[in-house]
């Protein structure tokens, strides 16, 4: 029996069968280990006892010898946490240490207590949840593709196949599949969840292609500093999205401004697209962020991909219309002098100061 000492000065077992570490041996097992966890900085000292078992309790051994070989060492991690775990460097107030994070409901120092462990169907179902609900990306991308917005749909394809494949390799204990390294994953996960936000809202604004195209590449810059920072930080979220949301403003108010009437000019636009869509936007992020905990993570989360991608496909505006090739038109008694300017002028996609006239109407 192993007692740990400090000094030099002697302890004496009031208790033999509670006091120290009791260790077991026998005929068959003549080896056993004894863990402590997170022991104390100092000057340990080590003493043994040998002890038999009885019907009343332990005795001490008489006129019995043993040969012990002892072997120390320290280690991060109990057997590298085991299959349902996974060893992090972890720091707490200053203090620099390892653990076992445990996943699966799995327990204990080294991940070994399965009291509370989730059964292998429970697993299945939690992996398929996570990774089929990015399959809502889908309509999003036919969307994209069919306005002629090809960046955003590369975006949305690049969201959810590593999205899908991430979430393959997240998954504790047996159900677990990673085509790269787990860090790689996570990142361009995190990324392209982001960067989906960030080009539907600036898709949005309606700007001219050259500032957009600015605004995609700054973002994506932006971005991944901050996801090397931190990725698990709520306003990696909250932050790009507000400050996209600031730049839509801003270009809507300016072109309300100089048509002086709201934009989108349709409430048919207003009611069945940007009411639904910021609806279900900000359902996502509310239950990302005040909802979503490690117990309800399987299915909060597939909830979380499947809002995001279905208020992508609301919001993402229609295509832009072409240049149309404006006919001069007809004499009109009577209206002065009239300038026939571009149908895009009207709609506000284009900057009016770089509108050729096209023609002069006299009376």
């Amino acid at each position: 029996m192993p007692l740990a000492l400090r000094d030099n000065s002697s302890v004496k077992c009031e208790s033999e069968s509670v006091s120290g570490f009791l260790l077991s041996v026998n005929t068959t097992t003549n080896i056993t280990k004894l863990r402590i966890p997170y022991p104390q900085t100092g000057t340990w000292y080590l003493s043994l006892r040998s002890l038999r078992s009885t019907e009343h309790g332990f005795e001490a051994c008489t006129n019995i010898t043993a040969e012990v070989y002892l072997r120390s060492y320290l280690t991060p991690c109990i057997n590298d946490c085991g299959t349902y775990g996974q060893c992090k460097l972890l720091r707490t107030n200053n203090y620099l240490y390892a653990a076992c994070e445990c996943k699966a409901g799995w327990e204990g120092w080294g991940c070994t207590d399965n009291t509370q462990a989730y059964s292998y169907g429970f697993q299945l179902l939690s992996t398929l949840l996570l990774c089929l609900s990015n399959l809502m990306f889908v309509p999003p991308v036919a969307i994209a593709i069919r306005s002629h917005y090809l960046l955003e749909a590369s975006v949305y394809i690049f969201t959810m196949f590593f999205s899908t494949f991430y979430h393959a390799c997240d998954q504790p204990g047996i159900v677990v599949f990673c085509i790269m390294e787990y860090d790689v994953l996570q990142f361009c996960d995190f990324l392209g969840s982001l960067m989906s936000v960030w080009v539907t809202v600036i898709a949005m604004a309606r700007l001219k292609s050259i500032i957009k195209q600015v605004l995609y590449l700054l973002g994506a810059m932006s971005l991944s500093m901050a996801l090397q920072l931190d990725r698990h930080g709520l306003w990696n979220l909250l932050g790009p999205s507000l400050f996209a949301l600031g730049i839509m403003a801003i270009a809507w108010t300016v072109r309300t401004i100089r048509r002086r009437r709201c934009y989108p000019p349709t409430w048919k636009r207003w009611i069945f697209f940007l009411l639904p869509g910021t609806t279900i936007a900000t359902s996502a992020v509310a239950l990302y962020a005040f909802v979503e905990t490690e117990e309800n993570y399987f299915y909060i989360h597939s909830i979380w991909h499947m809002l995001i991608a279905g208020s992508v496909g609301f919001l993402l505006p229609p295509r832009a219309k072409p240049d149309a090739k404006v006919t001069p038109m007809k004499r009109q008694r009577g209206c002065g002098y009239q300038l026939c300017v571009n149908e895009h002028e009207e709609m506000g996609l284009v900057d009016p100061a770089i509108i050729t006239i096209n023609s002069i109407c006299t009376s």
